[in-house]
């Protein structure tokens, strides 16, 4: 595992598809791995932690930065 995690640039993307292209990545992921995902669509501040939920993958900071959202995600 890596310091820094990989980023996935979702912006400009509206649901569902931010959490569609988190889903794909993780996948590609080791267990642990971090995945840092960039969105500004409103639904994703609903969407990304219940996808983390439903998944099992844990949702490891939630932070707002110039008009967008930045997601940490651990996959599990």
């Amino acid at each position: 595992m890596t310091d820094e995690p990989d980023t996935l640039d979702a912006l400009g993307l509206l649901c569902p598809l931010p959490v569609l292209k988190a889903r794909k990545r993780l996948k590609s992921m080791s267990p642990g791995a971090q995945l840092r995902l960039l969105a500004d669509d409103p639904a994703a501040v609903i969407d990304v932690p219940h996808f983390c939920h439903e998944s099992g993958h844990r949702l490891v900071s939630q932070s707002e930065a110039d008009n967008h959202q930045i997601y940490v995600i651990e996959r599990r």
